[in-house]
């Protein structure tokens, strides 16, 4: 011993001395310390040197400080040396450097209050914790909630969880959080939600028993023991709530800085509301009961809305809005009530005032007379053996009196609600188990300390006393289990203390015969108290300065109390008149809380009985009796018998205990206080704990953890095989003093400091071996460097000397080099001057020979112009006198003929009567008529040419108008002397005259802009010519700004496929995100359909009695609603469904509408979000075109793009074509084959008929487009004719028309040229509007040119005026403007040739149906009955028939359930992947279906494929865990899905089909809907296949990547303390990494073997290794002894193997190396350097995949496994949050490992032809026919 303190207490070492502020202080010592030193040479962290004397008697030396590596450990036990200040130091390292607010010490878990909300309760948490072993995990309330929850289940004994610790120290939180995790991980057996009705319970608790104090702002100032009761299923199923000791005396008093109970501020607060009017509430300063503590307010909280949520809860648990308006009455009284003042009338009576308001509304509120309750306010009655009095009170007793109904009332409250709590959570269903949950309050003392703290105190020494029992049984037990030699421990009994308190005479005996006396008082009782125990107990005093108080000597501290009240307090009297008062009372809520005074829970606030969970049924004649009884009762009795009761409980069950530390007194964030936290550690236990632990052996190693901790302290011949021998000689050889350790079965156990000392004497082999290293290291680099220095040397002079004869050469050689060239050089010169010369005169004569030649052409040309000029200029002098001779015959002419024909109407007018005349005139009028005929049609014909000459001869377009109004005029003078209508002519010449007119504006108007074209041509040619000349100047310019151009270009490019990339990222993203969540919905309504599922089984076998009968099912039902139909379709289910049938008819209604309504709400959503999907991708491949459509370069690109596009579709509509006429060869010849005779009469007839149909279709077709045309003509024809009537008939001439003889004639005749004259009049309008729209356009063209050149100019000058960059940028948008434009014109157009297209197609696909139906029908009607029969018999025919097999499978209805249950319920998957082809029960099935399509049969098929549904969806419920089963029919659905795509007959799944299989397309029915629903099948799959391998990879992940030593010898194993040793499930097998690698192999090779589709295997493969990766970060994150430099190399060797395995199997680009990058940073995080600010700025750049919760969280819990690693600094924490603040990112800690990939199926086609496919006799389906 002497030698290991001799060994330890050396210069630097570091021990703990007491201090007054910090209770501990740590020092080092500067001097060894030698066995006669009677002082220590110390020095502390500051650099102050002190002498340290030591005890002369004992020289008991310091605590020595445990080594660096074990401070912040997880567990206390865990530290070598066991202590006071090692814990105290331990926690506060861990509270404020780790953030981490819970540590292990042995059995107990530590929780310490950080006054600050963290992020570590949350879901995923309490997912991380589940089924973990306790000392697993780093330490939580979750893990000893999951250790109470797993014990449970195994051990099947009911369970504790003892929550203790001082007001403010957070135990009400942490039951809290134990109830929620139990209420998360259990769920509850029924659909009541009995979890969320317990953890309702906790408002509604807080709100009535928790108030703000000058410690915590939410002290629950009662206690409470709750009983979460669960099935043998171990599913919550209820709960009871046991309370002890409520706090009366607040609701009537509070203390500086605290306040009432929260009800009442949460009333005040909500006064405002309407249903609170009638209460004549108002703030909480209005009343004496909530103003005392003069705080009435708490910061950050909300008493409104913490009253919303206390009413929720009440209604969650069943208690009405009547009840909770009742309840409000009742606390709204009493606050009233405390403001009712009494007052003095004399001095031994008092009184209230008349008409008080107070008072008033108290009498209102709970129903009584205001007359009574005044009376017995200030009154009271008195009873003896022979009369009844009435005594007046003085104000102070009245007052009292009043508080006293004040605080009974609420009591009253308090256990009615805990009641009705109890009733809300109780269930019918038989309870298996329970876990109970103790919140109580810890030891308490205070200045003054009362009859509450002395009943706190007493609870706590019960609780102390069977804590230590516990622990030192479990103690004991380790080491009998170990089977070594032990004595017992000696531990502090605090039996004595409990017997002062409870046993006979004691203290509380003493105190009931006080209150029984009738003279008794608070002074009697304490003489009693000093004469009883004073000098008979040693833990009993009396205080030196008072007789009115006694101490007692606690387990954790001597505490004074104060005997004042006790008698008062413990008899707890209230005047009974009052409570009479009450009972008569109108409120029939008041009367329910006093009726049963004998049922109603004591004043104290515990529930009698059993907890509350058992009633009594007591008689009405012995009710009196007994509630007399029970009244005599003190509280302390009643308190005492609570606590018994309690112990019971807990004795009878497995405790777990959890101390909870209040750090500081002003509830600051992270502050801690070593004073306040050590004395709450010695009165929690922990301390206690502790020195237990200490008294053993409390290092506890195992041999294979000693052996590879330790095997540094070995040489080679101390190793034996035999690893147990070897750690026993060895440790023989380190500690001489046997004592110091034990050899157990399966551990080394070590006393208190030998493990610091082994640590140390590793330490020094370790720096003895790094000295040598150093030394070795350092003089081979030293060598190094010398012989690097000497080879530099030699080569520098080497390379000098080289270049000095480089120098040399070089000098010489250019010498030479400039000789020659100044020859050649004078050369060059003399020969360039003799070639200028030449060059000159040739020049010259080039020049002469030039300007004659030129003169001579022009002297021809000038001639031969002159003769052209004369040539023209005499024949329009010719055509001049010739037209001028023309139009004096014509007049001429037309005068004769007018003359004439006047002497010839007089004639006629004589001759008219005579029938002869009539009748010439009549043929001599047809003639003319005739006549006239032909010159109309002659003129029309005329007409049509100038109209053509009109349009095409644009430029000569005046003098055509004016001929071709003179021919008008010519053939209007005709038509005027045939009808005598000359005053018609002066109004054509006036509209001649007019048109005339506007030819000349016209005229006029082009000369103006031809005259204004003119100049700004010659404008812009001087224009052109200033910019030719400062061309020159740009020129220089350009290469410049071209070179800007293409940078600028390039960026904006790069900036384009940046925002593109991102935008294309953000969309896929949004549409993964939909899929995910369309996927979650489909999850979800799986899990009701199975929950509906089981429900209707547990139904199913719970009935014993069924009706039969039938359900029939409508054969329209959807495909969706055809999942829920498996029964229905089979015959040999029949007895079952009717019994489900049954069982659901009296199955609970309001359970069955509500799964109803939620599978209705989901199909609704799913099809939103269906639809929604579908418009994201629409969205996604509309903005991916656009993007495209952006970037397109020129238009030249879209032209050819056009061009190509249009090549394209020509030659898919050739080839559509082509498919057409091999279809109408393919049915000639089927139907030849049909009818046994190629080229059947009958199909050529049908073929025929065929092509005559569609040449009479295009026929009509151009008939229709004919008719449709002349229909509009004629439409606008008469829409003209009704506008206007162009020519009206003269009078006079209707006049002589009447008087003739034979008018219809005549009348005809009229009305015939009248119509001719319309016809022509109507042609003259049609081309003037003609003319005047050619005119408007014209004009709107020339508009359009001004605008555009206005345009450019005032671009060009704009430019002119920007700078050069910016000048060719503008010109480089306007051009992109222009060119996006045309781009959307030109997409417009191909989007209307794509509709053209799809419609043509269309109109294909349904010819060819009909062909396909018309020649089905004929080779029907062909097949005659007799060649049916015969074809067997030809063996000729036999090998014919196999090669023209379709590929479909006949079978017959019966046959379809048979079917199914051969092909899917009873096959097994092995036999298929080894034996047959993958996706064989696919393809069968989809063969089955081509029959039925063949046939047209749409019930055959809709049976089939609801059958093949339901089927698998049985098979993979009933198999469901089997890997290969699910794998298996993953393949087989996709196949299936595949083949519906493949074949469905759509062209986008046809490209890569050979023609054989596009013959064998679905022909009739549209399967889409179905094969969305084998889509969302396949989707259900796939995620139970990924639950399914979760499951079998969960077990190896944590071992195989964390635990599992993959590289021997990196890490080196810290010590564990106990909870790690005791944890509750011994390990069933160590996995390593090569299991995991393992199973992975065995996933990928069973699903290629079933045929999986090589891109469904990545996507699993990714989830696979995502979950791997977020398991593995989970659990580093929450493990503390994992996060390490070594842990770090393993882990990124871990994942070195995991991406060779992606490599070996070819899936390195499926993504799932991605999925471990938020892992692969974690691990570099563990090794990088963390010292530094550049250390700190490339953490941050280095761990973008991590979050700023994950990053701090690995360095804070960064733990050095050697001395020579480092801790990271809280200051170098702090620069990475600093640096990581501006990061958007979620908060949550860990990765959720729930979270699923969204699934795609991409198509896969299969090249199988179905006519290859054979069935293996093994499947048993020989009923099925090949077609």
């Amino acid at each position: 011993m002497n030698r290991e303190l001799e060994y330890m207490f050396v210069q630097s070492a570091r021990v703990w001395i007491p201090d007054a502020e910090e209770v501990w202080k740590s020092v080092e010592l500067t001097k060894d310390y030698k066995n006669d030193d009677a002082s220590l040479q110390l020095m502390l962290e500051d650099g102050t040197t002190i002498d340290h004397k030591l005890d002369p008697k004992t020289k008991n030396l310091p605590y020595l400080r445990n080594p660096d590596i074990l401070v912040g450990e997880n567990d206390l036990t865990a530290l070598s040396y066991l202590h006071e200040p090692a814990v105290l130091h331990n926690l506060k390292v861990r509270f404020i450097d780790s953030k981490l607010i819970y540590t292990y010490c042995g059995i107990v878990l530590v929780a310490i209050n950080p006054y600050e909300t963290l992020p570590i309760y949350g879901t995923d948490i309490i997912n991380a914790y589940s089924g973990q072993n306790m000392g697993d995990m780093d330490p939580h309330i979750f893990a000893v909630a999951e250790e109470a929850y797993k014990q449970m289940a195994r051990d099947e004994r009911n369970q504790s969880i003892i929550v203790s610790g001082e007001s403010g120290a957070g135990k009400t939180v942490s039951a809290k959080y134990a109830m929620r995790y139990f209420a998360t991980v259990s769920g509850s057996a029924s659909e009541a939600n009995v979890e969320e009705k317990v953890l309702a319970s906790n408002p509604i608790m807080e709100a009535i028993g928790n108030a703000k104090t000058t410690r915590n702002d939410n002290s629950s100032r009662f206690g409470k023991y709750i009983e979460i009761g669960f099935d043998n299923r171990y599913r919550i199923i209820g709960a009871n709530m046991r309370t002890y000791l409520l706090e009366k005396s607040r609701v009537v008093f509070q203390a500086d800085e605290e306040r009432n109970y929260h009800i009442f501020y949460q009333l005040c607060a909500s006064a405002n509301q309407p249903e609170f009017k009638n209460l004549r509430l108002s703030t909480a300063n209005d009343f004496l009961y909530t103003r005392q503590g003069r705080s009435p307010v708490i910061e950050g909280v909300d008493d409104a809305k913490e009253l919303c949520t206390t009413r929720h809860a009440f209604t969650l648990l069943g208690i009405n809005e009547s009840y909770q308006i009742g309840l409000f009455q009742v606390l709204a009284a009493i606050l009233h009530l405390g403001n009712v003042e009494i007052k003095d009338r004399d001095s031994d009576s008092s009184l209230i005032a008349p008409n008080n308001r107070h008072l008033t509304a108290f009498c209102e509120l709970v129903g009584v007379t205001y007359q009574d309750m005044s009376q017995w306010l200030c009154h009271r009655k008195l009873k003896t053996a022979t009369e009844t009095y009435i005594k007046p009170l003085p104000r102070l007793q009245a007052t009292n009196a009043r508080d006293a109904l004040s605080k009974h009332i609420y009591a009253k409250l308090f256990n009615w609600i805990v009641e009705h709590v109890n009733k809300a959570l109780v269930t019918n269903v038989k309870q298996h188990s329970f876990i109970g949950v103790l919140d109580i309050y810890g030891f308490e003392t205070f200045e003054i300390n009362s009859f509450e703290q002395f009943c706190i105190n007493y609870a706590n020494e019960k609780l102390q006393q069977q804590f230590n029992m516990h622990v030192f049984k479990l103690e004991q037990e380790e080491y009998m289990k170990e089977q070594i030699p032990w004595t017992l421990i000696d531990f502090y009994d605090n039996q004595p203390c409990i017997n002062l308190i409870e046993a006979k005479m004691g203290i509380l005996d003493l105190l009931d015969e006080e209150c029984k006396m009738p003279k008794g008082s608070d002074d009697s009782w304490a003489q009693k108290l000093y004469n009883t125990h004073l000098k008979t107990c040693s833990l009993f005093e009396k205080p030196r300065m008072s007789n009115r108080a006694f101490i007692i000597q606690h387990f954790a501290d001597k505490v004074e109390y104060q005997c004042e009240g006790f008698l008062e307090k413990n008899k707890d009297t209230v005047n009974e008149e009052q409570i009479h008062v009450l009972k008569a009372s109108k409120f029939d809520l008041l009367v329910e809380l006093f009726q049963d005074e004998e049922k109603a829970t004591t004043p104290t606030g515990q529930v009698p009985g059993t907890g509350g969970r058992t009633r009594l049924s007591i008689k009405p004649d012995k009710g009196r009796d007994t509630s007399s009884k029970e009244h005599k009762k003190t509280v302390g009795c009643q308190f005492r018998n609570s606590l018994q009761m309690l112990m019971e409980t807990l004795n009878a069950t497995t405790p777990h205990y959890v101390r909870c530390i209040k750090p500081n007194d002003f509830k600051l964030a992270f502050s801690f206080d070593p004073k306040r936290a050590v004395q709450q550690l010695r009165a929690c236990g922990v301390l206690e704990t502790i020195r237990i632990s200490a008294a053993g052996f409390p290092s506890r190693w195992t041999y294979q953890e000693f052996f590879s901790r330790y095997r540094v302290l070995m040489k080679q011949k101390d190793v034996l095989p035999d690893k147990k021998l070897t750690c026993r000689n060895v440790l023989e050889k380190l500690v001489q003093d046997q004592d110091k350790y034990q050899f157990g079965k399966t551990k080394i156990f070590f006393r208190a400091g030998q493990v610091a000392y082994l640590e140390k004497l590793r330490a020094d082999k370790l720096r003895a071996a790094c000295i040598r290293i150093q030394k070795t290291i350092r003089c081979w680099l030293a060598r190094k460097k010398y012989l690097r220095q000497r080879s530099a040397a030699i080569t520098i002079q080497r390379f000098t000397r080289g270049y000095q004869a480089r120098c040399l050469v070089k000098f010489m050689r250019r010498t030479q080099a400039a000789t020659v060239i100044q020859k050649y050089q004078r050369m060059c010169v003399e020969r360039k001057r003799y070639r200028q010369k030449q060059a000159a005169a040739l020049a010259m004569q080039t020049i002469l020979r030039a300007y004659m030649a030129r003169q001579k052409y022009q002297a021809l040309l000038r001639e031969h112009k002159a003769v052209i000029i004369q040539k023209h200029v005499r024949g329009w002098l010719a055509r001049c006198w010739y037209k001028r001779c023309l139009e004096a015959i014509v007049y001429l002419q037309c005068c004769i003929r007018r003359m004439r024909a006047k002497r010839e109407l007089k004639k006629l007018k004589i001759e008219a009567r005579s029938v002869e005349h009539f009748k010439k005139l009549n043929k001599g009028m047809e003639n003319k008529i005739m006549q006239l005929q032909r010159k109309i049609d002659e003129q029309n014909k005329d007409n049509r040419v100038i109209s053509e000459k009109l349009v095409s001869l644009e430029s000569s377009y005046a003098s055509e108008s004016e001929r071709m109004r003179g021919e008008l005029g010519r053939l209007r003078g005709v038509e005027e002397d045939a009808k005598n209508k000359a005053n018609q002519v002066s109004s054509l010449l006036e509209e001649l005259e007019k048109l005339r007119k506007e030819l000349s504006v016209t005229q006029q108007e082009k000369k103006t802009i031809e005259d204004w074209a003119q100049k700004y041509r010659d404008e812009m040619e001087k224009m052109v010519s200033e910019l030719k000349d400062q061309n020159g100047l740009l020129k220089k310019e350009k290469d410049d700004l071209n070179r800007m151009i293409q940078e600028q270009s390039q960026q904006m490019t790069e900036k384009m496929t940046r925002a593109i990339a991102q935008e294309t990222q953000q969309l896929e993203t949004d549409l993964n995100e939909e899929r995910s969540r369309y996927q979650n919905l489909l999850t979800e309504h799986l899990r009701l359909e199975e929950k509906y599922d089981d429900l209707k089984e547990e139904l199913a076998h719970s009935t014993n009695v069924s009706k039969p009968g039938h359900r029939r099912t409508d054969s329209t039902h959807s495909s969706n609603e055809s999942e829920y139909t498996y029964n229905s379709e089979y015959a040999e289910l029949e007895d079952g469904s009717r019994v489900g049938e049954d069982v659901t008819r009296g199955m609970d209604t309001s359970l069955t509408l509500k799964l109803q309504k939620r599978v209705t709400e989901l199909e609704q959503e799913k099809q939103s979000l269906r639809n929604e999907l579908e418009n994201r991708e629409e969205q996604f491949q509309r903005a991916r075109a656009r993007d495209d459509a952006q970037f397109r370069k020129a238009r030249g690109a879209e032209l050819e793009y056009e061009s190509l596009k249009r090549q394209e579709l020509e030659s898919e509509n050739k080839k559509l074509r082509h498919d057409l006429a091999e279809m109408r060869q393919s049915l000639l010849g089927g139907a030849a084959a049909g009818a046994g005779a190629p080229g059947s009469p009958a199909y050529k007839v049908l073929l025929d008929q065929l092509n005559a149909s569609c040449e009479e279709l295009e026929v009509r077709k151009e008939e229709v487009l004919i008719l449709r045309s002349q229909l509009v003509s004629q439409k606008e024809a008469m829409h003209h004719k009704d506008e206007k009537e162009t020519m009206t008939e003269p009078s006079v001439f209707a006049k002589d028309v009447n008087k003739l003889k034979d008018a219809d004639e005549l009348k005809q005749a009229y009305v015939g040229v009248k119509d001719t004259n319309r016809l022509l009049e109507q042609q003259l309008q049609a081309q003037r509007r003609t003319y005047d729209s050619e005119v408007e356009s014209l004009r709107g063209e020339l508009q359009n040119v001004k605008e555009e050149n206005n345009r450019q100019q005032q671009l060009l000058a704009q430019n002119l005026q920007l700078p050069p960059e910016a000048r060719i940028e503008a010109s480089l948008q306007h051009e992109i403007t222009r060119l996006t434009n045309e781009n959307l014109d030109l997409m417009e157009q191909l989007e209307k040739q794509d509709r053209t297209i799809r419609k043509l197609k269309k109109q294909l696909k349904v010819y060819s149906k009909r062909i396909g139906e018309m020649g089905a029908g004929q080779a029907e009607g062909q097949t005659s009955p007799g060649q049916m029969v015969e074809e067997p018999i030809h063996p000729v025919n036999i090998p014919r028939r196999e090669k023209d097999f379709q590929g479909m499978l006949e079978y017959k209805k019966e046959d379809e359930m048979k079917l199914v249950k051969n092909l899917i319920l009873e096959l097994k998957p092995r036999g298929v992947a080894v034996n047959l082809i993958p996706g064989l029960p696919a393809y069968i099935l989809f063969m089955c279906l081509r029959h039925a399509d063949y046939v047209n049969d749409d019930q055959k098929v809709r049976t089939l494929l609801t059958s093949t549904i339901n089927s698998i969806k049985k098979i993979l419920k009933k198999r469901g865990d089997d890997f290969e089963t699910v794998s298996f029919w993953l393949a087989n659905t996709c196949r299936f899905l595949h083949c519906l795509k493949q074949y469905s007959g759509d062209e986008a799944f046809m490209k890569h089909n050979t023609s054989r299989q596009n013959e064998h397309c679905l022909s009739n029915f549209d399967l889409a809907e179905y094969r969305q629903v084998i889509s969302d099948l396949a989707i259900q799959i796939y995620q139970q296949l990924v639950k399914c391998m979760e499951n079998i990879l969960q077990p190896m992940i944590v071992s195989g990547m964390l635990e599992h030593e993959t590289i021997q010898g990196v890490s080196g194993v810290k010590p564990t303390g106990l909870r790690k040793r005791t944890s509750s499930i011994a390990d069933e097998g160590t996995y390593t990494l090569d299991s995991i690698l393992r199973q992975l192999s065995a996933f990928h090779s069973t699903m290629c073997q079933h045929g999986t589709d090589p891109e469904l295997i990545k996507q699993v493969v990714k989830q696979l290794f995502y979950i791997i990766g977020a398991v593995t970060l989970n659990n580093l994150l929450l493990r503390k002894d994992m996060c390490s430099w070594s842990k770090g190399m393993q882990i990124r060797y871990n994942v070195s193997q995991l991406e060779e395995w992606l490599r070996d199997k070819g899936l390195m680009n499926c993504g799932a190396k991605e999925t471990l990058e938020p892992l692969i940073q974690a691990a570099q995080l563990l090794q990088v350097k963390k010292k530094t600010e550049e250390d700190a700025e490339a953490i941050c750049s280095m761990c973008h995949a991590l979050t700023t919760a994950q990053i701090v969280k690995v360095l804070n819990l960064y733990t050095p496994v050697n001395e020579f690693e480092e801790r990271v600094s809280v200051a170098f924490i702090r620069t990475i949050q600093t640096r990581l603040r501006d990061r958007s990112e979620s908060p949550q800690l860990l990765m959720d490992t729930k979270m699923i990939y969204p699934v795609t199926f991409p198509f896969s086609p299969s090249s199988l032809a179905l006519e290859t496919i054979q069935i293996p006799t093994s499947l048993n389906l020989s009923f099925l026919t090949r077609v």
